[in-house]
């Protein structure tokens, strides 16, 4: 049976999250709440790791999953360029719900990018998520936690119940909102791109970009 930990996401401490670090950095995989649903988290420099996930997830290859950062210095190390336009959607929404494309600089597997040689990146505004990868130390997964075509999942029994043993461990934030996903913005061209409509609205994104920032 898969292990659960408890998690108080008002007072994340280090140690609470030391073993789940361990397990992602041994190539193992971890499912965390999010600001929407529950994540499954896997090293995302890792190969093999990447591919495990796909294959519990019965992922097609071929379509990119989005990681998650722990900080802009973080993120600049495995993406070309953040142009001013993008630096200035991260000032305003991260961290939060606005997933951002980049083209990718290094040490990102295929199976993540889906071979296109970009990478959607995020700063969680949970902060049991963003503890986690910052306790990692290089970006984690953030595919949602079920089976590919099925219902997201909110709770940390339901993980369980679908996942079960293929995955590590099971970090319990509680019952998570399961409101909209992160709204997925391509920047490797301007005017930028909304591939996923979500938590972050077009005019929210005008406001920022401009009338002319987005196609």
């Amino acid at each position: 049976m898969v292990k659960i930990i408890r998690v108080h996401s008002h007072k994340v401490s280090a140690r609470e999250l030391e073993e789940a670090a361990e397990i992602i950095k041994r190539g193992g995989i971890v499912a965390y709440p999010t600001e929407s649903f529950y994540g499954l988290g896997v090293d995302a420099t890792n190969e093999g790791a990447v591919s495990r996930l796909l294959e519990l997830k019965e992922r097609p290859r071929g379509r990119p999953i989005l990681v998650l950062v722990s900080s802009l210095f973080m993120l600049k190390q495995y993406v070309t360029r953040v142009s001013p336009k993008a630096m200035a959607l991260i000032e305003a929404f991260w961290p939060g719900g606005l997933t951002l494309i980049f083209h990718v600089s290094r040490g990102i597997p295929e199976g993540l990018t889906g071979g296109t040689g970009k990478l959607g990146v995020r700063l969680s505004s949970n902060r049991i998520a963003t503890s986690l990868v910052e306790e990692v130390g290089r970006p984690v997964t953030s595919t949602s936690a079920n089976l590919s075509g099925m219902p997201p999942l909110v709770t940390a029994v339901q993980v369980a119940e679908v996942l079960g043993d293929g995955v590590d461990l099971i970090l319990d934030g509680g019952k998570t909102p399961g409101q909209m996903a992160s709204t997925v913005l391509d920047t490797t061209s301007y005017p930028f791109t909304i591939l996923r409509e979500g938590l972050v609205g077009r005019e929210a994104l005008m406001k920022i970009l401009g009338p002319d920032g987005l196609s």
